[in-house]
């Protein structure tokens, strides 16, 4: 530990990462599973990347749309799991101070831009539904782009100021971090000194970057149903709903935890309980995105099946 300058206090130089467990067998079960769940992860969101990049048929917004997904998926997963890994092997379990500041702040970063980039996303959604003749023309390579440049900086910005404010706090022991990364709510815990007024500010931050972007979304699919309901042929409806159901099914599983983890006081903070509902927001759905959207997806399909079949795909 480093000493306070003026202060007959210490401050912390590292933090110590407890993980899930320390029985030697529990962790060797867990670095198996995590392995292969980081290791799939990768290789379902690199293969949409992939595919939407090589198939030229899949040049479209939807695509560049969800091709900027999975590598926010990738990027996310990469940001905790493998450090996980090495921690479930080596004795050691700690994280230097700065580490834990770098690591806390990208993956703020991370999760904030893909809260705003699901709202991209259900905006492609109705442009889609709502105005099918005009899509290519009001959804331009150059609106694309600027959406999802501002996403990324709209989400390194905003995780900026969260991971000021957290790691800014004094930390004079102890520092032992229940969770197996650097998460704004466990750091701050171990503060040694009053949070009240740290958890209003990212309590405000949290409804800007949570609860706009949810409004915005069901403000959307609003929007959507009405022009899905206009619809005559049940087939037609039924297309058009289908086109929006992977979208749906991985907001939910992104949005429910981590609105459960990050808008609530630290009042009511639970460590193993955190430590498992992040494994959602965190670890599968990165593992479940590509899968969703592969399984209900026939252009993927058959990209896919162009380059097993053929070995590769045209430009």
């Amino acid at each position: 530990m480093w000493m306070i300058p003026g202060k007959n206090q210490s401050w912390v130089s590292e933090f110590i990462l407890i993980g899930f467990s320390s029985d030697p067998t529990t962790k060797s079960i867990l670095f198996i599973v995590f392995l292969l769940i980081y290791q799939s992860s990768v290789l379902g969101n690199g293969l949409i990347i992939m595919l939407v990049c090589l198939d030229t048929q899949l040049h479209t917004p939807m695509y560049f749309f969800l091709c900027t997904l999975s590598l926010l998926d990738m990027s996310y997963v990469t940001t905790t799991v493998p450090q996980m890994l090495v921690h479930l092997l080596a004795h050691s379990q700690t994280i230097s101070f700065a580490g834990c500041w770098v690591q806390m702040y990208v993956f703020g970063a991370l999760g904030i831009t893909e809260c705003t980039f699901f709202v991209v996303m259900a905006y492609d959604r109705y442009v889609a539904i709502c105005y099918p003749l005009r899509y290519t023309v009001i959804l331009s390579w150059g609106l694309c782009i600027r959406l999802a440049a501002g996403s990324w900086i709209c989400g390194f910005f905003s995780s900026l100021l969260h991971t000021f404010f957290t790691m800014s706090l004094p930390y004079c022991g102890p520092n032992r971090v229940n969770h197996y990364f650097c998460e704004g709510p466990s750091v701050r815990s171990l503060a040694c000194m009053d949070t009240h007024l740290i958890e209003i500010v990212d309590f405000v931050l949290s409804v800007f970057v949570v609860v706009t972007p949810i409004s915005l979304i069901v403000a959307s699919y609003i929007h959507i149903a009405k022009a899905i309901l206009k619809i005559k042929s049940t087939q037609g409806r039924c297309k058009a709903f289908s086109t929006c159901a992977s979208h749906l099914t991985v907001v939910t599983l992104f949005y429910i935890p981590a609105t459960y983890v990050y808008m609530r006081p630290n009042s009511s903070y639970s460590p193993e309980q955190d430590k498992q509902i992040s494994l959602f927001y965190n670890v599968f759905t990165a593992l479940l995105n590509p899968v969703v959207y592969s399984l209900r997806n026939r252009d993927i399909k058959r990209a896919f099946l162009k380059v097993m079949v053929h070995g590769r795909v045209h430009w």
